[in-house]
C-alpha cells in the first residue's frame, strides 16, 4: 500500500458519479477514484454496526477509513432532540460502530475534531485523556480548531502531549481567521501515522458571522497549483517519519476537494493498488 493516502471528506457529494447514480452505489464506486476516504456522517449520529460492515464489504481490501468522531465525544453537544445519555453509554455505543472498520483491517484512524472553543486547559486536557482511555483499542487522531493549542507557550507541550498519549496529530491548512483556526504545524506525533487535512482557505467565511449561508460556503475554495506545490515537501518530510501520511481533502462547498485532490495525487506521481474497477465515462 502506497504510504501516501489521498482521499476526500464524505463520498456522497462529489462530482464522481453518473447522473442518477442511488446514494447506496456511491461508495463503491468512489473507491475506483481514491484508496482513503473520511466518514463524516458519524460525526452527526451513530450509525448502526451493520451499515458500518457493508461500507467494509462495498470497498476493496486495499480501502482504508477515516471514521470521524461523534459530537458528543468531541464537547459539540448533542444534536437537537438526541436524548440524554451517559457519556460512557454514547463512548461504547460509537466503539461498537467502529469494530466492523477495524476487524474488516480498514480502519485507518478516528478523527476527533475539537470544536473552536476548545481551548488549552487542564479540563480539555483531562478530556483528550478520557477519550484516549475510552478508545484505547483504537488508533486516534486529534484535530484542534483553536490555535491556543499552538502558542508558543504550549505548542511543544501540545506536540508532545500527543506524543506520549500516543495520539496522531491532525496538520491542517485553512484560513488563518483568528482564535477559531490553527497555524500550520507540520510535525509527527506517532510513528504509524499523521493526518492531513485541507479545509480550503476561504478566510472571509472562515468564522460564523450569522451570514444563513454560512456553512455553505465555509469551505468553498480551489487551491491553485503552485498551493498545493508548497505541501509537496512538507509531506515527502513527514513520510519520512511516519509509515502512512493520510490526506483528506474537505473544501467541498462547491465541489473542489476531488479536483484538488487528483491534482495533487498527479503533481506527486502517486499510485495506488487495488483500487475499485472504474465505470467507463464517470470522470
Amino acid at each position: 500500500m502506497n504510504p501516501i493516502q489521498v482521499g476526500v471528506c464524505g463520498w456522497g457529494d462529489h462530482d464522481l458519479y453518473p447522473p442518477g447514480t442511488p446514494s447506496r452505489d456511491k461508495l463503491a464506486l468512489y473507491a475506483g477514484h481514491f484508496p482513503v476516504v473520511e466518514v463524516d456522517s458519524t460525526y452527526h449520529a451513530i450509525p448502526p454496526a451493520e451499515r458500518c460492515a457493508r461500507w467494509v464489504e462495498d470497498t476493496p481490501e486495499t480501502f482504508r477509513f477515516v471514521v470521524k468522531a461523534y459530537r458528543e465525544l468531541t464537547g459539540h453537544g448533542r444534536p437537537k432532540g438526541a436524548p440524554e445519555r451517559p457519556w460512557k453509554e454514547v463512548a461504547d455505543s460509537f466503539a461498537a460502530a467502529l469494530r466492523p472498520f477495524q476487524e474488516g483491517g480498514k480502519l485507518s484512524m478516528v478523527l476527533f475534531q475539537f470544536p473552536p472553543w476548545f481551548d488549552c486547559t487542564r479540563e480539555h486536557v483531562r478530556h483528550i485523556r478520557r477519550c484516549r482511555e475510552a478508545f484505547a483499542d483504537f488508533p486516534l487522531a486529534v484535530e484542534f480548531r483553536n490555535r491556543t493549542w499552538y502558542a508558543p507557550r504550549f505548542r511543544e507541550g501540545t506536540l508532545r502531549f500527543l506524543q506520549e498519549e500516543g495520539l496522531i496529530h491532525t496538520v491542517c491548512d485553512e484560513p488563518q481567521a483568528g482564535e477559531g483556526s490553527i497555524p500550520v504545524v507540520p510535525v509527527v506525533t506517532h510513528p504509524d501515522a499523521v493526518l492531513i487535512r485541507f479545509h480550503g482557505r476561504n478566510r472571509e467565511g472562515w468564522n460564523n458571522t450569522g451570514r444563513s449561508n454560512w456553512r455553505g460556503v465555509r469551505y468553498a475554495y480551489r487551491y491553485s497549483r503552485e498551493e498545493l506545490a508548497e505541501w509537496i515537501p512538507r509531506i515527502e518530510a513527514m513520510k519520512r517519519e511516519a509509515r502512512q501520511v493520510t490526506i483528506l481533502f474537505n473544501n467541498n462547498s462547491q465541489g473542489d476537494a476531488a479536483p484538488n485532490a487528483k491534482e495533487l495525487i498527479d503533481m506527486m506521481g502517486l499510485t495506488f493498488e487495488g483500487l475499485a474497477p472504474r465505470q467507463l465515462g464517470i470522470w
